[in-house]
């Protein structure tokens, strides 16, 4: 009996020590990454704080002690550690000193997420939100009715579902014209248009691409991958310009259109010519994926390494438990580097190819971050594909990249150094 009182004792004093949950993010104490960010936004919903310790193990994270906190990290199936104020402090002792390229960040708010996707089943999956659901974050679905009667206003965080801001359809039109897909989809966005007023997809479409334009300027934080990256940036560089062949908008492109592009109105990128070819299956010269000659198997990029003390925005978007990620195919693959703005940051390149995978930047009080490729599990998602299955993926790095965009919005804020 006394033995028994005395494990008990020991039990609860040492219960009553673990004034935080520790979540590992490396890569040999993490049974699954991708759950891992969704317990910290769910910690966030809860009122709870939390640190987000860059390069410390990974990139992880420190919960305030609850026990609907470890429960859930139970039930979803993610590491952790019951940890003491003392080693706490030690940790973030560690973190803070001078000579380390560590940080803690504060996570004050689950940011409030919109997708913009539209609502007919495409022949394809996102895989933002394929990553958001299976982390268990929540989001709403908008499209063009919702962005252009203002509601971007009620979200922190926007992402741009795989699309084309320029009003051509994605480009498919070389090869699925004749698709039950490719025809209903364009239907649906010409029926669209009319019910809001316009007379082409694509002016419709300029009108929304302003709009997140302004959404971003007045302090909103957007994510973007595949053609959702350069097809928004030619759709502001066009803007006033028909660069839309006739089997797009009913009536030719404009003659000499290219000299017409401004790219001062661009976010990212600059000096780039537009594909006049409408059965070729590309925008524009900013994509490397026709010009890329790497074997699958050399398929990789590296992450770039930031000080996380000086800046933190980009050591927070590129934490992760490997530096090299393997490379992935999309409409929009990559970036050449020739084309991305001075301003704009690389955060993972592929040196030899010459290609930026991921780039970060601000306009005006917000900031937009481009992520090349499709799905970063599957290597060349094509239509009709089946969608990737997270439960066989569960430590991504890949698809951690998208969730650090997820979390980023809730750091506190602080002037950046100088």
């Amino acid at each position: 009996m006394k033995k028994f009182l005395v494990i008990f004792f020991v039990l609860m004093m040492s219960n009553s020590w673990a004034s935080f949950i520790y979540i590992p993010m490396n890569d040999d104490n993490q049974k699954n990454h991708l759950k891992a960010y969704g317990i910290v936004y769910f910690a966030l919903q809860s009122g709870l704080k939390a640190k987000w310790l860059l390069n410390y193990e990974g990139g992880s994270f420190l919960i305030e002690n609850n026990p609907i906190i470890e429960n859930e990290c139970k039930i979803r199936g993610v590491s952790y550690e019951m940890t003491s104020d003392a080693k706490a402090s030690i940790i973030l002792q560690q973190i803070a000193s001078p000579s380390s390229n560590q940080e803690a960040v504060t996570l004050e708010k689950a940011p409030k997420i919109a997708v913009y996707s539209p609502k007919d089943k495409m022949p394809w999956d996102d895989a933002v939100t394929l990553v958001l659901t299976y982390a268990e974050i929540p989001f709403d679905v908008i499209y063009d009715k919702e962005v252009l009667a203002d509601k971007l206003l009620l979200y922190e965080w926007l992402h741009l579902h795989h699309e084309d801001f320029t009003g051509q359809y994605g480009r498919f039109y070389g090869s699925y014209r004749s698709a039950p897909w490719y025809i209903e989809g364009k239907r649906n966005s010409e029926k669209l248009a009319r019910e809001l007023g316009y007379t082409k997809v694509s002016k419709e479409k300029l009108d929304v691409s302003l709009k997140i334009r302004d959404y971003v300027i007045g302090g909103g934080f957007m994510f973007a991958m595949c053609s959702a990256t350069d097809s928004f940036d030619i759709s502001l560089a066009a803007e006033g310009v028909d660069i839309a062949e006739a089997m797009f908008d009913g009536d030719p492109a404009e003659p000499n259109y290219q000299s017409k592009i401004d790219f001062t109105k661009t976010f990212a990128f600059k000096n780039f010519i537009l594909e006049p070819n409408p059965v070729i299956y590309e925008f524009s010269s900013i994509d490397m994926t026709r010009k890329r000659r790497i074997p699958r198997t050399s398929d990789y990029f590296h992450l770039i390494e930031f000080s996380a003390k000086w800046d933190p925005i980009p050591t927070m978007l590129t934490q992760n438990h490997t530096q090299l990620v393997k490379g992935f195919m999309g409409q929009t693959t990559s970036f050449d580097r020739n084309a991305v703005k001075s301003n704009v940051l690389v955060l993972a390149e592929n040196k030899v190819n010459r290609e930026a995978r991921y780039i970060h930047g601000t306009k005006g009080k917000g900031m937009f971050t481009f992520y090349g490729g499709h799905d970063p599990e599957d290597y060349s998602h094509r239509v009709g594909d089946p969608k990737t299955e997270l439960d066989l993926h569960p430590n991504s790095p890949g698809y951690r990249l998208i969730l650090n965009n997820v979390l980023f919005p809730a750091a506190k804020k602080k002037k950046q150094k100088t």
